[in-house]
Protein backbone atom coordinates (compact mmCIF):
# COMPACT_ATOMS: atom_id res chain seq x y z
CA UNK A 1 0.00 0.00 0.00
CA UNK A 2 1.26 3.61 -1.18
CA UNK A 3 1.61 6.15 1.81
CA UNK A 4 -0.84 8.41 0.57
CA UNK A 5 -3.32 4.96 0.25
CA UNK A 6 -2.00 4.57 3.96
CA UNK A 7 -2.75 8.12 4.91
CA UNK A 8 -6.62 7.68 3.79
CA UNK A 9 -6.98 5.08 6.19
CA UNK A 10 -8.50 4.51 9.90
CA UNK A 11 -5.78 4.09 12.16
CA UNK A 12 -6.47 1.18 14.47
CA UNK A 13 -6.62 1.79 18.09
CA UNK A 14 -9.18 0.10 20.11
CA UNK A 15 -7.80 -3.25 21.60
CA UNK A 16 -10.73 -5.68 23.78
CA UNK A 17 -11.02 -3.43 27.20
CA UNK A 18 -11.04 -0.49 24.67
CA UNK A 19 -14.09 -1.54 22.79
CA UNK A 20 -16.20 -2.83 26.41
CA UNK A 21 -15.12 0.60 28.18
CA UNK A 22 -16.29 2.34 25.05
CA UNK A 23 -19.91 1.49 24.89
CA UNK A 24 -20.33 1.02 28.69
CA UNK A 25 -19.25 4.53 29.26
CA UNK A 26 -21.38 6.12 26.53
CA UNK A 27 -24.20 4.46 28.03
CA UNK A 28 -23.71 5.84 31.34
CA UNK A 29 -23.61 9.81 31.42
CA UNK A 30 -25.82 12.36 33.72
CA UNK A 31 -29.33 10.42 33.98
CA UNK A 32 -28.26 7.98 36.73
CA UNK A 33 -27.11 10.99 39.32
CA UNK A 34 -30.53 13.20 38.96
CA UNK A 35 -32.81 10.46 38.56
CA UNK A 36 -32.00 7.42 40.41
CA UNK A 37 -33.55 8.53 43.66
CA UNK A 38 -37.12 9.54 41.56
CA UNK A 39 -36.95 5.97 39.68
CA UNK A 40 -37.14 4.37 43.41
CA UNK A 41 -39.86 6.57 44.13
CA UNK A 42 -41.99 5.96 41.11
CA UNK A 43 -41.99 3.23 41.42
CA UNK A 44 -40.20 1.81 44.66
CA UNK A 45 -36.73 0.05 44.40
CA UNK A 46 -37.53 -2.97 43.58
CA UNK A 47 -40.14 -1.93 40.94
CA UNK A 48 -37.22 0.52 39.42
CA UNK A 49 -34.96 -2.42 39.32
CA UNK A 50 -37.78 -4.54 37.49
CA UNK A 51 -38.23 -2.07 34.77
CA UNK A 52 -34.80 -1.84 34.19
CA UNK A 53 -34.27 -5.37 34.12
CA UNK A 54 -37.58 -5.25 31.08
CA UNK A 55 -35.52 -2.04 29.51
CA UNK A 56 -32.76 -4.36 29.09
CA UNK A 57 -34.53 -7.01 27.45
CA UNK A 58 -36.15 -5.09 24.99
CA UNK A 59 -32.25 -3.76 23.86
CA UNK A 60 -30.52 -6.76 24.11
CA UNK A 61 -33.08 -7.80 21.12
CA UNK A 62 -32.15 -4.83 19.18
CA UNK A 63 -28.57 -5.50 20.49
CA UNK A 64 -28.62 -9.09 18.61
CA UNK A 65 -29.43 -7.49 15.78
CA UNK A 66 -26.41 -4.79 15.89
CA UNK A 67 -24.16 -8.63 17.10
CA UNK A 68 -24.75 -10.27 13.80
CA UNK A 69 -24.47 -7.17 11.41
CA UNK A 70 -21.62 -5.72 12.79
CA UNK A 71 -18.89 -8.75 12.02
CA UNK A 72 -20.85 -9.66 9.01
CA UNK A 73 -20.60 -6.03 7.98
CA UNK A 74 -17.23 -4.80 10.04
CA UNK A 75 -17.04 -0.79 8.60
CA UNK A 76 -17.16 2.22 9.97
CA UNK A 77 -20.62 3.69 9.83
CA UNK A 78 -22.92 0.87 11.67
CA UNK A 79 -26.61 1.66 10.60
CA UNK A 80 -25.02 3.41 7.47
CA UNK A 81 -23.29 0.48 5.92
CA UNK A 82 -25.76 -2.02 7.42
CA UNK A 83 -28.73 0.19 5.34
CA UNK A 84 -26.90 0.67 2.19
CA UNK A 85 -26.14 -2.99 1.99
CA UNK A 86 -29.25 -4.31 2.45
CA UNK A 87 -31.67 -1.48 0.70
CA UNK A 88 -29.48 1.21 -0.64
CA UNK A 89 -28.94 4.98 -1.06
CA UNK A 90 -31.67 6.55 0.88
CA UNK A 91 -32.33 4.15 3.37
CA UNK A 92 -28.91 4.63 4.61
CA UNK A 93 -29.04 8.27 4.59
CA UNK A 94 -31.98 7.76 6.44
CA UNK A 95 -29.96 5.77 8.89
CA UNK A 96 -27.22 8.07 8.99
CA UNK A 97 -29.17 11.11 9.87
CA UNK A 98 -30.94 9.20 12.82
CA UNK A 99 -28.08 8.12 13.87
CA UNK A 100 -26.06 11.73 13.88
CA UNK A 101 -29.05 13.52 15.75
CA UNK A 102 -29.17 10.81 18.47
CA UNK A 103 -25.21 10.88 19.13
CA UNK A 104 -24.69 14.96 18.09
CA UNK A 105 -27.80 15.39 20.20
CA UNK A 106 -26.44 13.83 23.24
CA UNK A 107 -22.87 14.77 22.65
CA UNK A 108 -24.43 18.55 22.65
CA UNK A 109 -26.20 18.10 25.99
CA UNK A 110 -23.41 16.82 28.14
CA UNK A 111 -21.08 20.30 28.23
CA UNK A 112 -24.32 21.82 30.34
CA UNK A 113 -24.27 18.77 32.23
CA UNK A 114 -20.75 19.10 32.77
CA UNK A 115 -20.99 22.87 33.95
CA UNK A 116 -23.85 21.75 36.92
CA UNK A 117 -21.56 18.65 38.14
CA UNK A 118 -18.84 21.05 38.35
CA UNK A 119 -21.13 23.84 40.02
CA UNK A 120 -21.98 21.34 42.76
CA UNK A 121 -18.15 20.54 43.72
CA UNK A 122 -16.84 24.18 43.50
CA UNK A 123 -19.63 26.95 43.09
CA UNK A 124 -19.10 28.98 40.05
CA UNK A 125 -19.95 32.75 40.04
CA UNK A 126 -23.08 34.13 38.97
CA UNK A 127 -21.14 36.71 36.73
CA UNK A 128 -21.40 37.58 33.31
CA UNK A 129 -24.69 36.93 32.67
CA UNK A 130 -25.39 36.05 29.23
CA UNK A 131 -28.83 35.11 28.70
CA UNK A 132 -32.20 33.17 30.19
CA UNK A 133 -33.38 30.13 28.61
CA UNK A 134 -36.15 27.84 30.04
CA UNK A 135 -35.91 29.75 33.34
CA UNK A 136 -32.38 29.60 33.89
CA UNK A 137 -29.54 32.02 33.87
CA UNK A 138 -26.94 31.08 31.78
CA UNK A 139 -23.23 32.59 33.28
CA UNK A 140 -19.96 33.35 31.50
CA UNK A 141 -17.69 31.09 34.00
CA UNK A 142 -20.40 28.20 33.95
CA UNK A 143 -20.11 28.37 30.09
CA UNK A 144 -16.11 28.81 29.75
CA UNK A 145 -15.85 25.75 31.60
CA UNK A 146 -18.22 23.46 29.64
CA UNK A 147 -16.14 24.78 26.51
CA UNK A 148 -12.78 23.73 28.20
CA UNK A 149 -13.81 20.46 28.40
CA UNK A 150 -15.31 20.10 25.03
CA UNK A 151 -11.97 21.53 23.62
CA UNK A 152 -10.19 18.51 25.29
CA UNK A 153 -12.56 16.33 24.08
CA UNK A 154 -12.27 17.65 20.46
CA UNK A 155 -8.48 17.19 20.95
CA UNK A 156 -8.19 13.98 22.22
CA UNK A 157 -10.48 13.08 19.27
CA UNK A 158 -8.65 14.71 16.49
CA UNK A 159 -5.32 13.35 17.48
CA UNK A 160 -6.04 9.69 17.39
CA UNK A 161 -8.41 6.72 17.86
CA UNK A 162 -5.97 5.23 20.30
CA UNK A 163 -5.94 8.64 22.59
CA UNK A 164 -9.43 8.69 22.42
CA UNK A 165 -9.83 4.68 23.56
CA UNK A 166 -7.15 5.35 26.73
CA UNK A 167 -8.68 8.12 27.55
CA UNK A 168 -12.17 6.61 27.72
CA UNK A 169 -10.86 3.59 29.45
CA UNK A 170 -9.58 5.48 32.34
CA UNK A 171 -12.12 7.83 32.43
CA UNK A 172 -15.01 4.42 32.58
CA UNK A 173 -12.45 2.67 35.32
CA UNK A 174 -12.26 5.78 37.37
CA UNK A 175 -16.53 5.85 37.32
CA UNK A 176 -16.40 2.05 38.63
CA UNK A 177 -13.91 2.82 40.92
CA UNK A 178 -16.26 5.49 42.16
CA UNK A 179 -19.49 3.37 42.06
CA UNK A 180 -17.86 0.89 44.35
CA UNK A 181 -16.95 3.33 46.79
CA UNK A 182 -21.09 4.45 46.65
CA UNK A 183 -22.20 1.48 46.84
CA UNK A 184 -20.09 0.62 49.87
CA UNK A 185 -20.98 3.92 52.19
CA UNK A 186 -25.03 3.08 51.16
CA UNK A 187 -24.23 -0.66 52.40
CA UNK A 188 -22.42 0.02 55.93
CA UNK A 189 -24.29 3.37 56.43
CA UNK A 190 -27.79 2.86 54.57
CA UNK A 191 -30.94 2.13 56.34
CA UNK A 192 -33.25 -0.41 54.66
CA UNK A 193 -36.41 1.65 55.92
CA UNK A 194 -35.29 4.37 53.28
CA UNK A 195 -36.15 1.95 50.84
CA UNK A 196 -39.55 1.48 51.89
CA UNK A 197 -42.37 0.75 49.38
CA UNK A 198 -40.25 -1.69 47.54
CA UNK A 199 -43.32 -1.72 45.01
CA UNK A 200 -45.54 1.25 44.04
CA UNK A 201 -48.34 0.55 41.40
CA UNK A 202 -47.91 -0.59 37.53
CA UNK A 203 -47.99 2.88 36.70
CA UNK A 204 -45.26 4.14 38.36
CA UNK A 205 -43.45 1.10 37.11
CA UNK A 206 -44.47 2.80 34.01
CA UNK A 207 -43.12 5.93 34.39
CA UNK A 208 -39.64 4.63 34.90
CA UNK A 209 -39.71 2.22 32.20
CA UNK A 210 -40.33 5.15 29.83
CA UNK A 211 -37.20 5.89 30.56
CA UNK A 212 -35.22 3.25 30.28
CA UNK A 213 -34.43 3.56 26.12
CA UNK A 214 -32.62 6.89 26.52
CA UNK A 215 -30.65 5.49 29.37
CA UNK A 216 -29.31 2.73 27.10
CA UNK A 217 -28.48 5.26 24.02
CA UNK A 218 -24.43 4.07 23.50
CA UNK A 219 -24.26 0.40 22.53
CA UNK A 220 -24.45 0.94 19.30
CA UNK A 221 -21.05 2.72 18.97
CA UNK A 222 -19.32 -0.42 18.71
CA UNK A 223 -20.16 -0.88 14.93
CA UNK A 224 -18.57 2.85 14.52
CA UNK A 225 -15.34 1.52 15.39
CA UNK A 226 -15.08 -1.42 13.71
CA UNK A 227 -12.52 -0.28 11.14
CA UNK A 228 -10.46 0.77 13.79
CA UNK A 229 -10.67 -2.15 16.27
CA UNK A 230 -7.73 -4.33 16.65
CA UNK A 231 -10.36 -7.21 17.78
CA UNK A 232 -11.28 -10.18 16.36
CA UNK A 233 -14.80 -10.35 14.48
CA UNK A 234 -16.20 -13.20 16.28
CA UNK A 235 -15.61 -11.04 19.94
CA UNK A 236 -17.71 -8.12 18.67
CA UNK A 237 -21.03 -9.49 19.52
CA UNK A 238 -20.22 -10.85 23.12
CA UNK A 239 -18.97 -7.34 23.62
CA UNK A 240 -21.67 -5.67 22.37
CA UNK A 241 -23.75 -7.61 24.93
CA UNK A 242 -21.38 -7.19 27.53
CA UNK A 243 -22.03 -3.46 27.39
CA UNK A 244 -25.67 -4.40 27.96
CA UNK A 245 -25.19 -6.07 30.74
CA UNK A 246 -22.61 -4.04 32.36
CA UNK A 247 -24.79 -0.86 32.18
CA UNK A 248 -27.85 -2.74 33.35
CA UNK A 249 -25.84 -4.22 36.48
CA UNK A 250 -24.77 -0.23 36.84
CA UNK A 251 -28.44 1.02 36.56
CA UNK A 252 -30.00 -1.34 39.22
CA UNK A 253 -27.05 -0.92 41.74
CA UNK A 254 -26.85 3.21 41.37
CA UNK A 255 -30.83 2.64 42.14
CA UNK A 256 -30.66 0.36 45.50
CA UNK A 257 -27.96 2.07 46.37
CA UNK A 258 -30.07 5.59 46.53
CA UNK A 259 -32.50 4.05 47.97
CA UNK A 260 -31.23 2.39 50.98
CA UNK A 261 -28.21 5.80 51.40
CA UNK A 262 -31.23 8.45 52.23
CA UNK A 263 -35.07 9.24 52.65
CA UNK A 264 -37.15 10.21 49.90
CA UNK A 265 -37.46 14.05 50.43
CA UNK A 266 -33.23 13.97 50.17
CA UNK A 267 -33.02 11.52 46.93
CA UNK A 268 -35.66 13.50 45.16
CA UNK A 269 -34.88 17.23 45.36
CA UNK A 270 -34.27 18.41 41.57
CA UNK A 271 -33.63 21.90 42.64
CA UNK A 272 -29.53 20.16 43.77
CA UNK A 273 -28.07 16.66 42.75
CA UNK A 274 -30.34 14.16 44.35
CA UNK A 275 -27.70 11.17 44.41
CA UNK A 276 -24.89 13.38 45.28
CA UNK A 277 -27.08 14.32 48.30
CA UNK A 278 -28.02 10.95 49.44
CA UNK A 279 -24.92 9.73 48.89
CA UNK A 280 -23.47 12.62 51.07
CA UNK A 281 -26.53 12.09 53.63
CA UNK A 282 -25.19 8.31 53.73
CA UNK A 283 -21.70 9.60 54.70
CA UNK A 284 -22.94 12.08 57.31
CA UNK A 285 -20.69 14.34 55.33
CA UNK A 286 -20.47 16.59 52.10
CA UNK A 287 -17.11 14.42 51.28
CA UNK A 288 -19.89 11.84 50.02
CA UNK A 289 -21.66 14.53 48.09
CA UNK A 290 -18.02 15.22 46.27
CA UNK A 291 -16.93 11.72 45.50
CA UNK A 292 -20.41 11.19 43.88
CA UNK A 293 -20.29 13.98 41.69
CA UNK A 294 -16.38 12.84 40.77
CA UNK A 295 -18.06 9.52 39.38
CA UNK A 296 -21.31 11.82 37.81
CA UNK A 297 -18.13 13.98 35.72
CA UNK A 298 -16.48 10.41 35.08
CA UNK A 299 -19.68 9.44 33.46
CA UNK A 300 -20.81 12.70 31.97
CA UNK A 301 -17.04 13.04 30.18
CA UNK A 302 -17.09 8.92 28.88
CA UNK A 303 -20.47 9.64 27.08
CA UNK A 304 -19.70 12.81 25.72
CA UNK A 305 -16.19 11.19 24.46
CA UNK A 306 -18.34 8.26 23.04
CA UNK A 307 -20.44 10.16 21.44
CA UNK A 308 -18.69 12.59 19.97
CA UNK A 309 -16.49 9.44 18.46
CA UNK A 310 -19.51 8.37 17.09
CA UNK A 311 -21.05 10.85 15.58
CA UNK A 312 -17.91 11.95 13.78
CA UNK A 313 -17.75 8.28 12.09
CA UNK A 314 -21.12 8.22 11.07
CA UNK A 315 -20.75 11.92 9.24
CA UNK A 316 -17.37 10.54 7.89
CA UNK A 317 -18.63 7.06 6.47
CA UNK A 318 -21.48 9.29 4.88
CA UNK A 319 -18.55 11.62 3.54
CA UNK A 320 -16.61 9.30 1.69
CA UNK A 321 -19.99 7.34 0.37
CA UNK A 322 -20.81 11.15 -0.80
CA UNK A 323 -24.00 10.62 0.62
CA UNK A 324 -22.82 13.79 2.53
CA UNK A 325 -20.12 16.81 1.27
CA UNK A 326 -16.48 14.69 0.89
CA UNK A 327 -15.56 17.34 3.09
CA UNK A 328 -16.66 15.05 6.22
CA UNK A 329 -15.21 12.04 4.46
CA UNK A 330 -11.44 13.00 5.10
CA UNK A 331 -8.59 11.36 7.05
CA UNK A 332 -5.97 13.41 8.68
CA UNK A 333 -2.99 12.15 7.11
CA UNK A 334 -0.63 12.22 10.04
CA UNK A 335 -3.63 11.37 12.88
CA UNK A 336 -5.24 9.09 10.51
CA UNK A 337 -8.71 10.40 12.11
CA UNK A 338 -11.69 11.89 10.18
CA UNK A 339 -10.29 14.96 11.43
CA UNK A 340 -13.20 17.43 9.33
CA UNK A 341 -15.86 15.52 10.95
CA UNK A 342 -14.47 15.72 14.37
CA UNK A 343 -14.67 19.14 14.02
CA UNK A 344 -17.88 19.67 13.17
CA UNK A 345 -19.44 17.86 16.05
CA UNK A 346 -17.38 19.56 18.23
CA UNK A 347 -18.06 22.71 16.95
CA UNK A 348 -21.69 21.87 17.27
CA UNK A 349 -21.46 19.87 20.86
CA UNK A 350 -18.92 23.33 22.26
CA UNK A 351 -22.11 25.75 21.04
CA UNK A 352 -24.82 23.93 23.53
CA UNK A 353 -21.74 25.27 26.16
CA UNK A 354 -23.51 28.59 25.62
CA UNK A 355 -27.47 27.19 26.03
CA UNK A 356 -27.71 25.87 29.74
CA UNK A 357 -29.66 23.54 31.62
CA UNK A 358 -32.66 25.10 29.96
CA UNK A 359 -32.15 23.62 26.84
CA UNK A 360 -31.08 19.94 27.97
CA UNK A 361 -34.83 18.27 27.52
CA UNK A 362 -34.92 19.47 24.41
CA UNK A 363 -31.95 17.84 23.20
CA UNK A 364 -32.82 14.95 24.84
CA UNK A 365 -35.85 13.91 23.58
CA UNK A 366 -34.97 15.30 20.22
CA UNK A 367 -31.80 12.58 20.00
CA UNK A 368 -33.97 9.90 21.39
CA UNK A 369 -35.86 10.17 18.41
CA UNK A 370 -32.99 9.82 16.67
CA UNK A 371 -32.70 6.85 18.41
CA UNK A 372 -35.89 4.90 17.32
CA UNK A 373 -34.76 6.17 13.40
CA UNK A 374 -31.79 4.76 14.11
CA UNK A 375 -33.11 1.20 15.14
CA UNK A 376 -35.68 1.11 13.31
CA UNK A 377 -32.97 0.65 10.12
CA UNK A 378 -30.92 -1.57 11.76
CA UNK A 379 -33.98 -3.56 12.65
CA UNK A 380 -35.03 -3.47 8.58
CA UNK A 381 -31.50 -4.13 7.55
CA UNK A 382 -30.85 -7.42 10.22
CA UNK A 383 -34.79 -8.48 8.24
CA UNK A 384 -33.91 -7.58 4.60
CA UNK A 385 -30.18 -8.72 5.14
CA UNK A 386 -31.24 -12.23 6.09
CA UNK A 387 -34.22 -12.68 3.15
CA UNK A 388 -32.13 -11.26 0.26
CA UNK A 389 -28.44 -11.92 1.22
CA UNK A 390 -28.85 -15.68 3.02
CA UNK A 391 -25.33 -16.27 1.74
CA UNK A 392 -23.58 -13.67 3.25
CA UNK A 393 -20.49 -14.75 5.51
CA UNK A 394 -22.19 -14.13 9.35
CA UNK A 395 -19.18 -15.02 12.02
CA UNK A 396 -22.09 -14.90 14.29
CA UNK A 397 -25.25 -15.77 13.19
CA UNK A 398 -28.90 -15.34 15.06
CA UNK A 399 -30.55 -18.73 15.27
CA UNK A 400 -33.98 -18.04 16.77
CA UNK A 401 -33.43 -15.43 13.64
CA UNK A 402 -37.47 -15.36 13.46
CA UNK A 403 -38.54 -14.51 17.09
CA UNK A 404 -35.49 -11.96 17.15
CA UNK A 405 -36.64 -10.05 14.33
CA UNK A 406 -40.43 -10.19 15.49
CA UNK A 407 -39.25 -8.90 18.97
CA UNK A 408 -37.11 -6.15 17.26
CA UNK A 409 -40.16 -4.60 15.18
CA UNK A 410 -42.33 -4.74 18.76
CA UNK A 411 -39.07 -2.57 20.22
CA UNK A 412 -39.31 -0.01 17.45
CA UNK A 413 -43.11 0.33 17.59
CA UNK A 414 -42.93 0.25 21.45
CA UNK A 415 -40.14 3.26 21.30
CA UNK A 416 -41.82 5.09 18.67
CA UNK A 417 -45.15 5.20 20.02
CA UNK A 418 -43.12 6.47 23.29
CA UNK A 419 -42.36 9.86 21.64
CA UNK A 420 -45.29 10.28 19.16
CA UNK A 421 -48.63 12.37 20.11
CA UNK A 422 -50.06 9.57 20.52
CA UNK A 423 -47.29 7.72 23.56
CA UNK A 424 -46.95 9.05 26.67
CA UNK A 425 -44.44 11.16 26.60
CA UNK A 426 -44.64 13.22 23.25
CA UNK A 427 -42.33 15.91 21.92
CA UNK A 428 -42.82 18.98 22.22
CA UNK A 429 -43.29 21.52 19.26
CA UNK A 430 -39.62 22.99 19.78
CA UNK A 431 -38.34 19.18 19.85
CA UNK A 432 -40.51 18.36 16.49
CA UNK A 433 -38.70 21.62 14.77
CA UNK A 434 -35.40 20.34 15.84
CA UNK A 435 -36.08 17.20 14.75
CA UNK A 436 -37.79 17.91 11.28
CA UNK A 437 -35.34 20.72 10.75
CA UNK A 438 -32.36 18.37 11.27
CA UNK A 439 -33.58 15.58 8.70
CA UNK A 440 -34.76 18.45 6.30
CA UNK A 441 -31.05 19.79 6.37
CA UNK A 442 -29.30 16.70 5.99
CA UNK A 443 -31.76 15.78 3.45
CA UNK A 444 -30.93 18.85 1.46
CA UNK A 445 -27.48 18.30 1.83
CA UNK A 446 -27.97 14.61 0.44
CA UNK A 447 -29.79 15.87 -2.40
CA UNK A 448 -26.85 18.35 -3.15
CA UNK A 449 -24.09 15.57 -2.75
CA UNK A 450 -25.73 12.87 -4.89
CA UNK A 451 -26.11 15.73 -7.61
CA UNK A 452 -22.21 16.93 -7.19
CA UNK A 453 -21.21 13.51 -7.35
CA UNK A 454 -23.05 12.48 -10.16
CA UNK A 455 -19.59 10.42 -11.52
CA UNK A 456 -19.20 8.79 -8.52
CA UNK A 457 -20.87 5.77 -9.26
CA UNK A 458 -22.74 2.66 -7.13
CA UNK A 459 -19.35 0.80 -7.57
CA UNK A 460 -17.35 4.06 -6.49
CA UNK A 461 -19.66 4.30 -3.37
CA UNK A 462 -19.86 0.27 -2.20
CA UNK A 463 -15.74 0.79 -2.58
CA UNK A 464 -15.83 3.63 -0.38
CA UNK A 465 -18.05 1.75 2.16
CA UNK A 466 -16.92 -1.59 2.41
CA UNK A 467 -13.04 -1.34 2.10
CA UNK A 468 -11.19 -2.76 4.64
CA UNK A 469 -9.22 -0.10 6.91
CA UNK A 470 -5.71 -2.68 7.08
Amino acid sequence: MSENQQSQQLKKGFKTIDVLMLAFGTMIGWGWIMLSGKWGVDAGIAGAVVAYLMGAVLCIFVGLAYAELTPAIPYTGGGVVFAYKSMGYWPAVIAGLGTCLAYIGVAAWEGPAFATAVDYVFPLPDSGYLWTIQGFDVYLPWSLVAIAMSVILIFVNYVGARQTAIFQTLAAVGLIAVGVLLVGGATVNGNFANAQPLFTDFKGLSMVLLMVPAMFVGFDVIPQSASEMDVPLKKIPKLLIASIFMATAWYVIMIISTGLAAPIDIRTNMDSIPVADAMAYAFGSPIGGKICIIGAILGIVTSWNGFLYGGARVLFSMGKARMFPAFFGKIHPKYGTPANAVLFVGVISTFSCLLGKGALVWLVDASSLGVVVTYTMVTLSFIYLRKNFPDLERPYAIKPFKFVAFMCVLVCLFFLWLYTPFGPAPLLPIEWIFVVGWFVLGGALAIYAKAKYASFTNADREAALFTKED
